[in-house]
């Protein structure tokens, strides 16, 4: 999305399903993202869903979640702390279709450290905005929603539960819709 702001992000790769972790999704996020989603695709479908979206957070900015285990082990992400809480899925005719999750966690819970941050080729104008500073910077309609609703979510309770309400959005007729899953 040229000269916009948008989240890291990609799509699930079939290797996401393999990829190793070190700490599994919360039971209730597995719950909430298993809402609206074929039967066949099971708890391994949506822990692969948060594999990929640390896959590609990992790729696009050097970040990871949970701490490094030593140099010359592979990286082994911890999706314990990951809290699902979007979906925004493109409507049926649009030219490229996207069904995308949003995941948020906190800096301090997941290990974060912010010095491994680096550019990548993917990214230009890489920087670490705050929810607060995101109103300075343009973004697709659907990012400042979600991140609109993340921070509603957060003035509610700065905890941010892992079961907290996940809302769907997507365009119906010209028209914008967001349904809680």
């Amino acid at each position: 999305m040229p000269d916009l702001y948008v989240f890291p992000g990609g799509r699930r790769d079939n290797r996401d399903h393999a990829l190793p972790f070190s700490g599994d999704l919360n039971p209730s996020v597995v719950d909430l993202l298993l809402r609206r989603c074929p039967p066949s695709m099971g708890a391994s479908g949506a822990r692969a869903l948060a594999l990929a979206a640390l896959r590609e957070l990992h790729e696009e900015t050097g970040l990871r979640l949970g701490p490094a285990l030593a140099p010359d082990v592979p990286y082994c992400p911890d999706l314990s702390s990951l809290r699902f809480v979007a979906r925004a899925v493109t409507p049926p005719g649009a030219v490229r279709r996207f069904d995308n999750r949003f995941f948020a966690t906190f800096v301090d819970e997941a290990s974060i450290d912010l010095k491994n941050l680096r550019e990548s080729d993917e990214l230009s104008d890489f920087r670490w905005l705050d929810l607060a500073a995101l109103t300075s910077v343009p973004l697709p309609e659907i990012v400042a929603v979600i991140a609109r609703d993340l921070k509603i979510s957060l003035e509610s309770d700065p905890s941010l539960p892992f079961g907290n309400d996940v809302y769907a959005y997507t365009n119906r007729n010209g028209q914008f819709l967001r349904s809680r899953l």
